[in-house]
């Protein structure tokens, strides 16, 4: 069957709302930027309209959600690489700018820096915190275990950096992971280049204040005392593999998205949804398709609970925003309409077709989020 993509994705069903059981599904609006956008952000109904949209001047690097107050907090994708010394897939995940933008889509507040990549969060004291990145220092570099050997980046391995800035963009506070990290007990999985040691594609804070990171090729999730640095807290294989935005929930469990490309628990590719007991680690809920295989994302993705304890997942390789009831009853379906080549910046390159999942057109979104009538007074 050929497939319009302007219409519909490689699902059968056309792009745009396909609803199982609209009456069970949680009221409100669901927000998403198109990784192949220029800088669009949607916020559409549950009838899969656009009730909002935000034109920004950057594609994003990689998302946006609300703010308490109602405007717009954006990771940008900006174009300048200062150091052409890069990862290779680093003009797919680069950042390089925050804003904040009201819901006239006016920029009130922006931060620059080039090595910012994936996510950031606004915390309770009014900072941010942001993901860069940083070389490993030579004499660690040379002891980290793993890896395919000579896949080093002209010599050089990078890992994540937390930042947390003021209003102002004064860095007050930074944690480096390779400082943290054992180059011995945390080795980089034997099929995965050696260029990067520990990226992280989540920073989110917890009630306490701690900071929880996603380390996306390590298969590795921890929780950062702020206070201290001490990594508190961990979870690895073969819990989660390549997992993606892990976040407490308001129980005190962890809500993460297990993306299953390179699964120790499982023979196949297969995506899940998992929420773990932080004390315990054990699984206190899972959302797996049947048959496994039909719910799968290598890369991106996420997850958010919603008030009424129903799930809303981001299938995001192929654009797919789906909600859940707690017994695993798809209620609502959303497909990104909105398809395009990547935007890539920085050293990634332009590769043979078929040579690369990132040529040809996707409507890949890294994470979405709904949100309630009460939380958007414009739409009141």
């Amino acid at each position: 069957m050929k497939v319009d993509k302007q219409a519909s994705c490689i699902y059968p069903h056309a792009g745009g709302t396909r609803p199982s059981d609209p009456t069970k599904a949680f009221p409100g609006y669901t927000l998403f930027a198109p990784l192949t956008g220029a800088g669009e952000v949607y916020l559409v109904d549950l009838a899969g309209n656009v009730a909002h949209e935000w034109k920004l001047p950057y594609p994003p690097g990689l998302h946006g959600y609300l703010l308490p107050n109602g405007n717009l907090f954006y990771g940008a994708k900006t174009p300048d690489v200062p150091d052409p010394v890069r990862p290779t897939g680093w003009g797919l995940f680069k950042g390089g700018a925050l804003l904040e933008v009201d819901w006239a889509g006016q920029t009130v507040w922006e931060f620059r820096h080039a090595d910012h990549h994936h996510d950031a969060v606004r915390l309770r004291n009014g900072n941010t915190a942001f993901l860069s990145v940083e070389r490993v220092p030579a004499e660690l570099a040379r002891r980290i275990q793993g890896g395919v050997p000579g896949t080093e980046v002209e010599g050089a391995i990078f890992a994540t950096v937390v930042h947390e800035i003021t209003p102002a963009g004064a860095i007050v506070w930074t944690w480096r992971s390779h400082e943290h990290l054992d180059p011995d007990a945390d080795p980089i999985p034997p099929q995965m280049r050696r260029e990067v040691w520990a990226i992280s594609n989540t920073v989110r804070e917890l009630a306490d204040g701690s900071l929880i990171l996603s380390f996306v090729n390590l298969s590795l999730v921890v929780i950062v005392d702020r206070t201290t640095g001490a990594i508190t807290w961990r979870v690895g294989a073969p819990v989660v593999s390549g997992q993606h935005y892990p976040h407490e929930l308001p129980n005190g469990n962890i809500l993460i998205f297990d993306n299953g490309a390179r699964t120790l628990s499982s023979g196949f590719p297969r995506s899940r949804v998992i929420e773990l007991d932080r004390a315990t680690q054990q699984i206190v809920w899972e959302y797996m398709d049947d048959p496994p295989h039909n719910f799968f994302s290598w890369y991106i993705s996420g997850a958010q609970r919603l008030p009424n304890g129903n799930t809303l997942i981001t299938e995001g390789a192929f654009g797919r925003l789906f909600e859940v009831a707690p017994t695993g009853q798809t209620v609502w379906e959303y497909v990104n309409p909105h398809f395009g080549p990547f935007l890539l910046a920085g050293r990634a390159a332009a590769a043979p077709r078929g040579a690369s999942p990132f040529t040809g057109e996707h409507n890949a979104v890294f994470r979405a989020f709904r949100y309630a009538v009460d939380d958007l007074p414009a739409l009141r």
